[in-house]
């Protein structure tokens, strides 16, 4: 019987000790960080370079920043879709690349910031790099935006610069006498 009675009182010793050395510290509050949208307007647009047209749909810019404090965590980025499409007739388009630039009120473009890389469109694979007559090619859309562009009354356009080979395309039609089996 004594026994038992030691095995309860260790029990309950090991409990209280457990409990004295589990005491609460303080919590650090982890700072919110929240998604701060600014609206472009418009949010969709129609642009024609040469023989490719295209648009821009779901035009945005988000930025993170920390709640509280106002501090920006994650610079400004435009996102949004882009569609391209080959309007020519006889001629094939092999997509090199692009660039955007963010134009001020008075026509200059606004430099990205340390840390900002140059905002740049460079399209992959075959089928988004090469557009045949009547062919589209999408893709999203991600460039980092300069903090002065965000200023009100600072941004007066977006540019969308593309280098593209334009390249002569020709369906013809072959014909050639053949026969099966046995003649």
């Amino acid at each position: 019987m004594w026994k038992y009675w030691l095995g309860v009182a260790l029990v309950i010793l090991a409990v209280v000790v457990l409990m004295s050395g589990c005491s609460q510290q303080p919590s650090t509050t982890a700072a919110l960080i929240e998604d701060k949208t600014y609206p472009v307007t418009p949010t969709s647009v129609t642009v024609r370079v040469g023989i490719v047209t295209g648009e821009i749909t779901d035009m945005k810019v988000t930025e993170r920043v920390e709640q509280g404090s106002g501090r920006v965590v994650s610079p400004a980025k435009l996102t949004g879709t882009l569609k391209l499409k080959n309007a020519s007739t006889d001629q094939s388009v092999r997509l090199v690349s692009g660039r955007i630039q963010y134009i001020d009120t008075q026509g200059r473009s606004i430099a990205m910031v340390d840390g900002q890389q140059e905002p740049a469109i460079k399209f992959a694979g075959y089928t988004a790099e090469r557009l045949d007559p009547g062919h589209e090619a999408t893709q999203s859309l991600e460039a980092d935006v300069p903090a002065e562009a965000l200023k009100p009354k600072k941004l007066r356009e977006i540019r969308l610069e593309l280098a593209y080979l334009p390249s002569p395309y020709k369906q013809e039609r072959l014909s050639f006498p053949v026969s099966i089996g046995k003649q």
